[in-house]
């Protein structure tokens, strides 16, 4: 994974996953893929899966040309409330975008050490065929 800044103030982490190196044949394939790890996972809530494509798309916006389909999945990690600061970065949130012969996974950088952890094990998961 890579991490950098987007806009020179979001520190994003980034995964680009080479189809050939994953079982996940789609955009559907991978977010079920990481809905089982947040299903599976104790402490964390899965809320939604947004199709950021087809919502792009049917307001008319722009939409990169390389980029064939892109999804969000919203989960919480939520495992304590101290104030009411952290509700501005909750819930967390996964994209997922086709890239054609590849996919490009991103999220931002939780303020949780362990949420970032697990994010990441997550994404590394997907590629789970040899090069």
């Amino acid at each position: 994974m890579k991490q950098s800044l987007l806009m020179e103030k979001y520190p994003v982490f980034d995964l680009e996953i080479p189809k050939s190196e994953t079982s996940c044949a789609n955009t559907d394939a991978v977010i079920a893929a990481l809905k089982a790890r947040i299903d599976a996972h104790p402490k964390v809530a899965y809320i939604a899966t947004f199709d950021h494509y087809a919502h792009t798309t049917a307001i008319e916006g722009t939409i990169a040309e390389a980029v064939k389909d892109a999804r969000n999945i919203v989960f919480c990690f939520g495992v304590a409330l101290p104030n009411p600061h952290v509700l501005a970065v909750r819930p967390r949130s996964i994209g997922v975008a086709d890239m054609g012969d590849h996919f490009h996974v991103t999220f931002l950088e939780p303020p949780m050490e362990v949420a970032t952890k697990e994010m990441e094990a997550w994404c590394k998961g997907l590629a789970d065929k040899p090069a």
